[in-house]
């Protein structure tokens, strides 16, 4: 796992491949974490798919809550499947450009 930070984002690279294993990781050391919007770059693992991606579903449920954004990176996914509560792009631009779409929506109030 490589963390990056940029500005008020925290990027999270999984270097091992291992869907479950990331996630463990992730929610073990989460208050670490839960202050900053995330990116989740999966990227690289070219086996995630749709039913990997939901068991994120809590994780992305709890940072809501924390009024802060959570963003995967998936590639070669079909994003229709995706549940509405998960939000997947195909490069971390977008994400990061997706994350400050929603820091400005928080500031407006919306």
């Amino acid at each position: 796992m490589k963390v990056t930070t940029k500005g008020h984002t925290i990027i999270i690279k999984d270097t091992e491949g291992d869907i479950v294993e990331f996630l463990e990781k992730i929610n073990s050391q989460y208050n670490s974490f839960k202050d900053h919007n995330l990116i989740l770059d999966i990227s690289h693992d070219k086996s995630v798919d749709v039913k990997s991606i939901k068991i994120f579903s809590e994780l992305a449920k709890k940072h809501k809550k924390e009024k802060k954004s959570l963003v995967f990176v998936v590639q070669d996914l079909d994003y229709n499947k995706v549940p509405v509560s998960i939000t997947v792009v195909p490069t971390q631009l977008e994400a990061q450009d997706l994350i400050e779409m929603d820091e400005i929506e928080r500031d407006l109030g919306f």
